[in-house]
């Protein structure tokens, strides 16, 4: 029997196999899609927002944090919120949130803001051959909006209210990258790129965004950089998982029982231990991945419970490396 997650079908009732394609019907098949149209979108960081359910401990650093004025770093596995908990404050407190994603070529420049050399200097040679009527070149600005535009430190900045900055896996930048930003966590300023041009910085009547910082924990930080910041850990353990697991209950409810998806955690936690001292286990973003898919196909808390390791239903979800799945056998 197809399940509503068997968007590719045979054209036969014997399973998988070759596709008649004189028999198949594409419109049949594009209109399976429409179960998971909206999949993704519920996943989105905007919606995950309204889900999100802070821990005690993580209340108590966001209120120290906001109290000081001070960054707030937050560490630990892929999957564990970080990210979230910027959304969850500009959802909370209503204010606009400007997200930084930090890549393993990033400057603390790109942060402040971005200028098109290339466009700049291209436009600048045209206009030196096409001169006024009086024989003058038209040099264009280098702060003309076509060149130099704000990065999100900047928009933060000039933002006329409250709002939530977020630096997103910094860990992933040059270990510059942090230092380099030591003067604008402190006085919340920076210099402009073509002086004699005024700094950029936080109007004095307006108080510094909210600064959320994440880690992943590939490097350590910088130690000037870590003085500066409220630091916390949060953990993926079995009280983080419960609250995950029932922030999201109604999206796998008709598909999913309660006591599969108690069967589907324990078997996770399972998977986690044995892969804990091979590579990083599955996070919990994987977690809903699965969940989501173990729904789709109606699984039953029986096959969850029973089937061996490496046989669950749906691992793809999981596991991501073939020698970790050989290493559950």
């Amino acid at each position: 029997m197809n399940s509503k997650a068997d968007f590719i079908r045979s054209n036969s009732d014997g399973g998988f196999g070759k596709i008649d394609w004189s028999r198949h019907d594409p419109k049949a098949a594009q209109a399976r899609l429409a179960a998971s149209a909206k999949v993704a979108s519920h996943r989105r960081l905007q919606t995950g927002a309204a889900r999100f359910v802070p821990s005690e401990h993580l209340i108590n650093a966001i209120n120290a944090a906001i109290a000081a004025r001070a960054p707030l770093l937050l560490t630990g596995d892929p999957g564990t919120g970080k990210t979230q908990v910027a959304y969850f404050l500009s959802r909370y407190f209503g204010i606009e949130l400007f997200h930084y994603q930090v890549h393993s070529d990033s400057s603390a420049r790109d942060l402040r803001y971005d200028f098109d050399a290339v466009a700049y200097l291209r436009d600048a040679y045209l206009a030196s051959v096409q001169k006024r009527a009086d024989d003058t070149p038209v040099i264009p600005l280098r702060t003309d909006p076509r060149y130099l535009q704000p990065g999100k430190l900047w928009q933060a900045y000039e933002h006329k209210n409250e709002c939530v900055l977020l630096i997103d896996e910094i860990d992933k930048a040059p270990r510059d990258f942090p230092n380099d930003l030591l003067l604008e966590l402190a006085d919340y300023r920076f210099d402009h790129p073509f002086p004699p041009a005024e700094p950029i910085a936080r109007l004095e009547h307006l108080p510094p965004p909210i600064v959320i910082i994440t880690s992943n924990g590939e490097r350590r930080l910088p130690d000037p950089f870590l003085r500066r910041c409220i630091v916390h850990h949060i953990e993926l353990d079995d009280q983080l998982l419960e609250r995950i697991l029932d922030a999201w209950a109604d999206e796998f409810a008709e598909g999913l029982s309660a006591d599969a998806r108690r069967a589907a955690l324990v078997r996770f936690n399972e998977i986690r231990r044995r892969l804990e001292t091979r590579s990083r286990p599955p996070g919990a973003a994987e977690l809903l991945i699965w969940l989501t898919v173990l729904a789709a196909r109606g699984t039953s808390e029986k096959r969850i419970a029973e089937a061996p390791l490496q046989a669950l239903p749906s691992l793809e979800c999981l596991i991501k490396d073939h020698e970790d799945q050989q290493h559950l056998r």
